[in-house]
């Protein structure tokens, strides 16, 4: 079952995010992943596997260092367990988390012509490349649309 854990203050969200992640560990998942907003910049970290396979890409690749975040655990359901089907998905300027099914995926590719900025076999990703689409620099308006 999936699991998502945000944070925004004045401490370091990458700790905070991990911490949260653990504790929704008894909920099961096959991969992991947070985004940190970085040095006005985001910051992906994601792995297949345990949160420990997690921790360990932050010590290979850096910690990412800000003090606003998201974490998720996924349990697969479009796409096999694989580091690219792992959320968070970022497309352009949009990274995204998200539970459950978006079921006109496939529809929502092929009516928006996406499949060239997918790298993933995620409904999630497919979101994330249909708010980049109407993201112009206002959020809400993006996610109306």
């Amino acid at each position: 079952m999936c699991g998502i854990v945000g944070y925004t203050g004045s401490q370091e969200a990458a700790p905070i995010l991990l911490e949260g992640l653990k504790k929704l560990e008894y909920r099961g998942y096959d991969s992991a992943g947070i985004a940190v907003f970085d040095n006005n910049k985001i910051k992906v970290v994601k792995c297949q596997g345990k949160l420990e396979n997690l921790v360990g890409r932050m010590a290979d690749e850096g910690k990412p260092e800000g003090t606003c975040g998201i974490g998720h655990t996924r349990w697969a359901t479009h796409g096999g367990v694989l580091k690219k089907n792992a959320h968070p998905h970022r497309c352009g300027k949009v990274t995204f988390v998200h539970n459950g099914i978006v079921e006109n995926y496939r529809q929502l590719i092929e009516d928006y012509e996406l499949q060239e900025q997918l790298v993933s076999e995620t409904d999630t990703e497919v979101v994330a490349a249909l708010l980049n689409h109407y993201y112009e620099g206002d959020a809400k308006k993006a996610i109306q649309q």
